[in-house]
């Protein structure tokens, strides 16, 4: 009687090293081309909630202006949808809780402040992107409250 379990060992073979390798190759290739798609679908992601975020400090703006007539000046900044402001134009209607339920303004997806400028009449509110500095392309885009993405 043959040993059928040592004639079943001597007749498979393994994997040789360079079959090893070919084969790790293939993978961190494939790996490489998922971990891309990965960080762009997160950075359109980012792009997409720093738009959303504008909007609703957007609303919280002109909600402030609804009660004050103005809004904040770029002096005040967007501080001023926390607590009532101490200079400029002053609000005689401010909300007692103030315009934003967090006890600091918000910041963007990539944790930069938003640029806010405003003269009281009209403001503008951008999302320097990625980079945090004014200008670029692609998640260095900068963002404001009506863009899409």
């Amino acid at each position: 009687m043959r040993n059928i379990f040592l004639e079943t060992l001597k007749s498979e073979r393994g994997l040789t090293l360079v079959e090893i390798m070919v084969s790790l190759t293939i993978l961190g290739i494939a790996g490489t081309f998922v971990t891309a798609k990965v960080m762009d679908v997160l950075g359109e992601g980012k792009q997409k909630s720093a738009v959303i975020q504008m909007q609703n400090i957007k609303g919280r703006l002109q909600e402030y202006k609804r009660h004050c007539g103005l809004y904040p000046t770029s002096d005040q900044t967007l501080k001023a949808l926390i607590e009532k402001p101490t200079s400029g134009p002053e609000c005689k209607r401010y909300a007692p809780t103030g315009y934003i339920d967090s006890k600091e303004v918000p910041k963007d997806p990539w944790d930069n402040d938003f640029s806010y400028e405003s003269d009281g009449k009209t403001f503008t509110i951008k999302s320097y992107g990625n980079d945090g500095v004014e200008g670029g392309e692609g998640e260095d885009k900068d963002l404001g409250p009506d863009d899409r993405v």
